[in-house]
């Protein structure tokens, strides 16, 4: 039986621009360019997950302002659920701050365009749909009785 594991991976705008980020030498994604993604930790909240991973690979303080969906991963992380969130960028310069990555960036759907070098397929068609505006964010809703900061009903 496999494993269910949880995932967050973070689209993070600034502006008119998407943060991406350049997978490292020894990454099985290694050259690549993709949203920051990871692993939620033990005890660790998604969102939560969600801000450390781009706090890591890019160096970025960043905001959640919603959740745009839920996938399902395939090999190698057969059994992976990912949570893939709407974020916004704060504060702080681009610089990865882990061995995953090793490079981090903002780019502009004409930049991404022009990008000689690898993007990874499913982080270069979810950033093209909401280019293209055709992904719809469910936002926290404050009249939640639960009051969870996590809730997107």
């Amino acid at each position: 039986m496999v494993q269910t594991q949880l995932f967050v991976a973070a689209l993070v705008m600034r502006d008119a621009e998407v943060l991406l980020v350049r997978q490292a030498k020894g990454h099985s994604l290694a050259g690549q360019w993709t949203v920051p993604w990871g692993k939620v930790e033990p005890g660790e909240s998604p969102m939560a997950a969600a801000i450390r991973e781009v706090q890591e690979e890019a160096g970025v303080e960043a905001a959640v302002e919603g959740l745009l969906g839920v996938q399902e991963l395939p090999e190698p992380q057969d059994g992976g659920v990912a949570l893939v969130y709407l974020c916004k960028h704060l504060d702080g310069d681009l610089v990865p701050q882990d061995r995953e990555t090793d490079a981090a960036c903002y780019y502009t759907l004409s930049a991404l365009d022009t990008l000689m070098e690898t993007v990874e397929p499913w982080s270069h068609w979810l950033v093209r749909r909401v280019f293209a505006d055709e992904l719809t964010v469910t936002r926290a809703d404050q009249s939640n009785p639960l009051q969870a900061h996590g809730a997107f009903l």
